[in-house]
């Protein structure tokens, strides 16, 4: 079995994780199955709780990152809303006859909060993009006014996570008494500082949304809508920013690769799957090394009611848990969404998951979804 991280210091104060989420898989990510307005009411709402949220929009450059490095795909797969920012995510998804039918980026979520005309604005702090955007961005949002008030915001500046995680960084934004922390200090630095800082940043809210501070601070200019919708918005960033040419041919080439391994064998099982989804069965029994999770028959369908109960079940007995799946026949990308999220959840508190007796079919599927990452520790059937 793979080496397991230490249990986190703040284990027992982690947000709940929540199964009756409506998620499917994806490439081996997880994605909240809502549009816009739905995202836009679940920020408020947490807002108003001080209900801990952390927010992640994967593109297809996350996408493509993620496959290769585990720490960088944990920190989607344990947000508390995960969207999808990217019109390429979201063809393969109508492709498969997915329900993920709208691109929700961090800069429509971040405007969908602005145009909130109802209710006290939600208090906003930024942190991160290039020395002045971060309080250019704060002076413009307050100037318009709307659903949110900028509270703060600082540039950092392009150091190491650990000088952006000292007390001179943290502490200003504590004493703001934010709702939602907007970070862009670079995607894989930003959410290795949000694993690591959440805690300690007193605001419910914190997302990664990148380019929201130089759009805010008019810094870089956000793509005609028409072009976003066509899904040519990687151009007009090309003609702002030509550095990132490379970054976009880099992952269209990935693209290609994931179309091959992963949505062309999907593509081909949903023309010849039944057009009813079959609800399998799950059944959990407590051993002396943990807990026996086992799965029998077809888990598809965005339902799922006996799985999402056994998983919320397992995770809450906080303690390994072994999957047999000697008589699991399939499973659908909301199947696999959920498991993704138990997979989440142990590895947050330190504890193992493995796959017990995986049928050749199965692991095959589970590649075909990019979560094959599961089958490392698991032995053959």
């Amino acid at each position: 079995m793979s080496a397991l991280p230490q249990l986190r210091s703040d284990a027992t104060d982690l947000p709940r994780m929540d199964f009756q989420r409506p998620v499917i898989c994806l490439f081996g990510m997880v994605f909240d199955t809502i549009g816009l307005d739905q995202a836009v009411a679940r920020v408020r709402d947490a807002a108003a709780r001080g209900e801990p949220l952390m927010i992640t929009t994967p593109n297809l450059n996350y996408v493509v990152a993620a496959r290769t490095d585990a720490d960088f795909r944990h920190s989607a797969l344990h947000s508390q809303l995960c969207v999808v920012d990217g019109m390429p995510l979201v063809w393969a998804a109508r492709a498969l006859g997915l329900p993920l039918t709208e691109r929700v980026s961090g800069s429509d979520l971040f405007e969908g909060l602005r145009r909130v005309k109802d209710g006290a604005p939600i208090k906003a702090y930024f942190f991160g993009g290039p020395q002045g955007a971060a309080e250019e961005a704060c002076r413009r949002v307050n100037a318009q006014g709307g659903g949110v008030h900028c509270v703060g915001g600082q540039s950092p500046g392009f150091v190491p996570v650990e000088t952006l995680s000292e007390p001179a960084c943290i502490e200003p934004i504590r004493a703001a008494g934010a709702d939602l922390v907007i970070v862009a200090v670079g995607i894989k630095k930003g959410q290795a500082w949000i694993d690591r800082n959440r805690g300690r940043l007193g605001a419910p809210v914190v997302a990664y949304f990148g380019a929201v501070v130089n759009f805010t601070a008019g810094s870089v200019r956000r793509a005609p809508r028409w072009m976003s919708r066509l899904g040519f918005e990687w151009l007009w960033r090309i003609l702002q920013e030509p550095a990132l040419w490379r970054r976009y041919f880099d992952d269209g080439r990935a693209a290609l690769g994931l179309a091959l391994r992963c949505l062309l064998p999907l593509w081909w099982r949903r023309l010849r799957a039944p057009s009813d989804p079959r609800q399998g069965e799950a059944s959990l029994t407590a051993t002396p090394q943990g807990t026996l999770l086992r799965l029998i028959g077809h888990l598809e369908g965005p339902g799922q009611a006996p799985l999402r109960s056994a998983l919320a079940e397992a995770a809450r007995a906080r303690a390994p848990i072994e999957i047999d799946m000697t008589a699991l026949q399939d499973l659908d990308a909301h199947a696999c969404g959920l498991l993704l999220l138990l997979h989440a959840w142990q590895r947050d508190i330190g504890q193992p998951l493995q796959l017990r007796a995986v049928p050749g079919p199965v692991r095959r599927r589970l590649r075909h979804h990019g979560a094959d990452f599961l089958l490392d520790a698991s032995p053959l059937a």
